[in-house]
């Protein structure tokens, strides 16, 4: 045998070949036309997110109005407010605006405040605070209810609601300083006494006079002091309610330090 390993025969039949192992490929480089095309793609697919984003908020039916909800609500109908907000059904709720759908809700008479806000994903809520009447005055035949501001929102044909007093003053109104002198003290009065007031007068804001349903007047003066009149008018009317005191044709409170009976 051959030191070698191989014998004659071995040889001369010859030897097995060697596998020959594949070459290692090289990472391929990258050239700054692959670093182009990247920034295409990436920009393109960046554009295309943001146009999708757009369309969904701006143009599609998927956030678009398909209610306007209305709160607070009571003399005004849902129907009445809707119209006056103007909002389209079908209108992608981004360009829903507002502000100016509240603008058109608060020029309703008996609108004392109103918000606007978008409901995600498909509603618009309308919410409303009515003015709540606490006098109606009388001009040219026609019967207003008055707030307690003075301001004039509504005309009513048949009664009042209960509580709102009939006022009797030359030019009703916010800026009327007769008007609001009066409506102070009908406000500052708790609910059951002013239940008790069949009217109220006056010719300025320093002459206020309640009529009380027996026919007692109370004299009440001007706008100050409104808490401690009524306070004042509250505990004579409980003693004469008591019997601890006669009851009087007058009582006068415009200086609720002290008090006259007559």
């Amino acid at each position: 045998m051959s030191r070698t390993g191989l014998t004659t025969a071995d040889r001369e039949r010859g030897a097995p070949a060697e596998v020959a192992r594949p070459a290692r490929r090289r990472p391929r480089r990258d050239t700054p036309a692959d670093r182009r095309r990247r920034r295409v793609v990436r920009a393109a697919v960046a554009v295309a997110v943001v146009a999708l984003a757009w369309w969904a908020v701006w143009a599609s039916p998927l956030l678009a109005v398909h209610r306007v909800h209305v709160d607070g609500a009571t003399t005004l109908t849902a129907e009445q407010v809707r119209t006056a907000a103007g909002i389209a059904d079908g209108t992608p709720l981004l360009r829903v605006d507002v502000d100016a759908a509240a603008a058109r809700v608060s020029r309703l008479p008996q609108v004392a405040d109103v918000s606007v806000t978008r409901g995600w994903p498909r509603s618009v809520v309308v919410t409303v605070v009515e003015r709540r009447p606490v006098a109606v005055v009388e001009q040219a035949g026609t019967r207003s209810l008055v707030d307690a501001s003075g301001m004039l929102f509504d005309t009513v044909t048949g009664p009042a609601p209960d509580g709102v007093v009939p006022l009797d003053v030359a030019s009703p109104g916010p800026d009327d300083p007769a008007t609001r002198s009066a409506l102070g003290a009908l406000v500052s009065l708790p609910a059951d006494v002013r239940g008790e007031v069949t009217g109220a007068r006056a010719t300025t804001g320093e002459d206020v006079t309640l009529t009380l349903a027996d026919g007692t007047a109370v004299v009440w003066g001007g706008a100050d002091d409104a808490d401690d009149k009524s306070a004042a008018l509250v505990a004579l009317l409980a003693q004469v309610a008591s019997g601890g005191l006669d009851p009087a044709a007058t009582i006068d409170v415009s200086a609720p330090g002290a008090v006259v009976l007559r």
